[in-house]
């Protein structure tokens, strides 16, 4: 039996495997002494395999849903929606259940993560399976409580644990911030000499994969649920119907078609297969995953699971053993999924794994001389941003998926599986799933597969890196590039990236700093970039300090304060929603009375049935015409021409498609986003530069806050308006690509001796949470309301036009809101990022949302939402009569909290008044 360090020693002997080789099945070297290949659980379901060919239960002829796909999401989505009330589901199962990628899964579960939602749907997988279902079939799921470490090698890593201990608070989970003694302490098999510190978690465990999901399949039968195995899906029927959206009809199997209007893809690494049955895409790729299992080691029974991020290990407790695993920076992809791999297992490459062994050892010592008892090494699904894909697909109404968990399905079933449930039954999930949603990703995107493999490379292997808050991707960019994008590059523009877009995020004015091919960080044999200026930049924003471009930022929000700044905002959203039966469509989707004469500009929000908020965005009114052209389509009926943050642009699209076709409205939605260019002119000498470029008359008489208008600039026809997303002064320019160029550079020449500066989105976010305007998923989310967020102004309550949403804002409004928006500062210069408690008279409230530093009133600000610990509503007095702390990485700071914005309160720059 081969030892960890022996496989270390061998394998380090091989030469590294040559780029892009063609992977073949069972074939990889090993040490020399053949381990077993297998799971380290007692009980598979591989060994009840069903006999024969046909299916195990007879196919229906009908479901009001069905579930393909029967490892963890989709039992754990079959058992909720069973409970649900909704009886008539149906699960299918090609071979056995969890035979796909489940019944080889490490089956852990961590409490924490950097996410309030993900910390929300982990509790309730760990409800799921150490409670619910053992009280609802008396069987035990196979639930084993050990607790959890994580390992912090140096000062970074632990303040990155003291957030997720702060956020723990709120949400009352137990842990504690260990010193390497204490830590030593509970671990005696560790070493401790070079630790920081660790993050203790006592409520942390495991899973047993087939416990779990036969438990699951038994509760959910018990309730009116059918769950067939060995019934594999061989195509999907589509409909039309009279909106023109195809639909979901049935379900085909070789033994029977099952009409339906609703199939779940929780295929997995498959989930590509039946994506392409339905017209579908998928992004996602598939990788071999790995871990090994030792043999007995005296010492280590009951001790907790680790995971070591420094060096991208993890080690999971297997009864008196130990299974060693992690992430590594040259996976193996799964270049051909094969159909038919029904509890298949590849041989582990030990040229990829041996990267983990010398962590492990280091870590744990005795492991230096412990056997490997087998190897598992086997396909997961992963995806470009390391979330799954969730949500009803954009291309066929009916078709939800539940897929790419990238080695997290068990840990994220139980949650992922309650809210996909509910978002099949009333069409919008309880929690904030945005991050989750396919409608995230831009549909240019999904099916490019050299973007969807760049960027799951590169979130795999940064899978176990700090996060950082103003980390940026250095796989798959440049797939979207505004008209401005060479320009602002020659002037020192370091580019975000959002929505495939590259955006202005912040200007560094000593060199220039493009963004390179992918170079897949050195590993398969590429070269890695050398003096690679734009991730230099980068990593020294690698703190949770204030970044070392602080004061470059803090310049482009003053002058844009003092001055004006121009801000590229050329990756919004830019749609027309025409036709005769517009203005019944607007009235419908927005929340503000938007039937304004043709020139009118509104800020609204768009809702869900709950009253979530969906999306904010402006919807300005414009006069039919006969020449089509990207400012002006021609239509007939009402129109209206939407702006909407860039990175949400493909959400919004198919929230407005949804509601056109449900409604049956007879009208159009039109995409220009690409055709038109915006420039953000902003700041108290917006109008006297202006002035120069533009043919109209800027004074506020003439040209009114909230107003637009087609307008002559540099002798191209713009439409400007006056519009502010920062809290000045300003005119939006939105311009025809072919333009945009001539039109910035007539605006920076007029500029120049008023000290015109270009600004990016770093800007932006500080200078508009500095006036309190919102940021549409960060404090305004589908799981807030207009009025727990402060925007009752947005919603037309005292007109008797109804609008999606408005029957659950009213039942809100005589209820009483019981959470709240707050706006706090704290005198104490200290940066903030998102995550932090929030301290009501000592009792935790709630946690930050959105946090940055103001720059003109030179203090931090952040907002989040508060309840009241009694279960009371959330009046302003009880805003008011609190004292407050933010707790920072386990720091308390004092706090103010405010009821109105603290800068510019009275509203009046934005209306030119200085």
């Amino acid at each position: 039996m081969a030892t960890l360090k022996q496989a270390f020693r061998i394998a380090s002997s091989f030469q590294p495997p040559c780029p892009w080789r063609h992977i073949r099945l069972f074939s990889s070297r090993t040490t020399g002494q053949q381990t077993e290949k297998s799971v380290p659980y007692q009980k598979t379901l591989k060994e009840e395999a069903p006999q024969g060919q046909g299916p195990t239960k007879p196919v229906p002829a009908s479901a009001d849903v069905v579930v393909v796909g029967g490892g963890s999401l989709g039992c754990q989505t079959t058992y909720h929606l069973a409970k649900m009330g909704v009886t008539n589901v149906v699960l299918l199962e090609r071979d056995r259940l969890t035979s796909g990628t489940t019944w080889h899964t490490a089956g852990l579960l961590w409490q924490l993560r950097p996410s309030d939602v993900e910390v929300e749907l982990l509790a309730h997988t760990r409800t799921v399976v150490s409670q619910d279902l053992e009280q609802e079939t008396g069987l035990h799921t196979g639930w084993i409580q050990n607790g959890g470490l994580f390992i912090a090698s140096n000062k970074q890593r632990l303040d990155e644990y003291k957030r997720l201990m702060s956020l723990g608070k709120v949400y009352g989970i137990e842990s504690y911030v260990l010193s390497p003694g204490e830590t030593k302490d509970l671990y005696p098999l560790m070493n401790v000499d070079d630790l920081y510190g660790t993050l203790y978690v006592p409520k942390d465990g495991t899973m047993d994969p087939a416990g779990t999901c036969t438990t699951l399949a038994r509760a959910a039968t018990a309730r009116g649920a059918l769950v067939i195995e060995n019934c594999p899906v061989i195509g999907i029927e589509l409909r039309e119907d009279d909106m023109g959206a195809r639909r979901v009809a049935a379900v085909v199997t070789d033994h029977g078609t099952i009409q339906t209007p609703c199939v779940v893809n929780c295929m997995g690494v498959w989930a590509q297969s039946l994506g392409k049955m339905a017209g579908v895409n998928v992004p996602l790729v598939a990788m071999h995953h790995a871990y090994v299992v030792t043999e007995r080691i005296e010492g280590i029974q009951n001790m907790p699971n680790v995971r070591d991020h420094d060096t991208s290990v993890y080690l999971r407790l297997q009864g008196d053993a130990l299974s060693v695993g992690g992430y590594e920076s040259n996976p193996i992809f799964w270049e051909e999924v094969l159909d038919k791999f029904a509890f298949g297992l590849f041989d582990l490459d030990w040229d990829v794994f041996t990267q983990h062994i010398e962590g492990a050892i280091n870590r744990v010592p005795v492991l230096e001389k412990t056997g490997i008892k087998s190897t598992v090494c086997g396909p997961e699904s992963f995806t470009a941003d390391h979330k799954p894909l969730m949500g009803e697909a954009p291309e066929v109404r009916g078709f939800f998926l539940g897929c790419g968990f990238n080695s997290a399905g068990m840990m994220l079933g139980g949650g992922c599986g309650k809210e996909l449930a509910h978002w099949i039954i009333h069409g919008y999930p309880e929690k904030d799933m945005y991050g989750y949603d396919i409608r995230r990703f831009h549909h240019s995107l999904t099916n490019n597969n050299r973007w969807i493999r760049e960027r799951s490379h590169e979130s795999y292997a940064k899978n176990y890196s700090v996060v950082f808050p103003y980390d940026e991707p250095l796989a798959g960019r440049n797939m979207r590039k505004d008209p401005l994008y060479e320009e602002l590059l020659q002037q020192g523009c370091v580019f975000q990236e959002r929505h495939g877009w590259e955006r202005p995020g912040w200007f560094h004015p000593k060199s220039q700093a493009p963004v390179l091919g992918y170079d897949y960080y050195g590993a398969y044999d590429q070269t890695p970039h050398e003096d690679y200026e734009y991730n230099r930049l980068l990593s020294d924003e690698y703190t949770f300090d204030f970044p070392p471009h602080h004061n470059v930022i803090r310049n482009e929000c003053l002058t844009c304060r003092n001055a004006l700044a121009v801000f590229d905002m050329s990756y919004f959203g830019k749609f027309y929603l025409v036709g005769p039966e517009a203005k019944r469509a607007a009235d419908w989707l927005f929340t503000a009375d938007v039937s304004k004469p043709p020139g009118a500009t509104v800020y609204t929000c768009m809702l869900n049935m709950r009253g979530g908020v969906e999306s904010d965005l402006t919807v300005s009114a414009i006069d039919p015409g006969t020449q089509d052209s990207a400012l002006a389509p021609a239509f007939e009926g009402d129109g209206y021409y939407l702006a909407i943050g860039g990175a949400v642009a493909q959400h919004n699209w198919s929230h407005i498609m949804t509601v056109l076709q449900d409604k049956k409205f007879q009208c159009q939605l039109i995409d220009q986003s690409e055709q038109l260019g915006m420039i953000s002119i902003q700041g108290p000498y917006s109008r006297a530069v202006l002035q120069e470029v533009l043919e109209t008359d800027l004074s506020n008489e003439a040209f009114p806050f909230s107003t637009h208008k087609l307008v002559k600039a540099a002798g191209c026809t713009v439409r400007a308006m006056r519009l502010s997303f920062v809290g000045e002064m300003g005119w939006e320019l939105h311009v025809p690509k072919e333009h945009c160029v001539r039109v910035y550079r007539s605006v920076m020449k007029a500029g120049a001796r008023h000290g015109i500066i270009n600004a990016g989105y770093r800007a932006i976010d500080s200078l508009s949470i500095e006036k309190g305007y919102r940021h549409w998923h960060a404090d305004l989310r589908p799981d807030d309301t207009p009025l727990e967020a402060g925007l009752a102004f947005t919603c037309k309550l005292k007109t008797d036009t109804p609008f999606l949403g408005r029957e659950a804002i009213e039942a809100q409004k005589a209820a009483g809101i019981f959470r709240r928006l707050v706006c706090f500062t704290t005198d104490e210069k200290v940066p903030m990022f998102g995550l932090e408690a929030i301290f009501r008279n000592g009792k935790a409230v709630g946690h930050i949302r959105r946090a940055d530093f103001g720059h003109a009133i030179n203090k931090t600000i952040a907002y989040g939402y508060i309840r009241d610990p009694d279960g009371g509503p959330v009046s302003l007095d009880f805003v008011k009569s609190g004292e407050y702390t933010l707790e920072r990485m386990g720091v308390p700071y004092a706090a103010k909290a405010h009821t109105r914005t603290p800068f510019d309160p009275e509203n009046k720059r934005v209306k030119g008044i200085y």
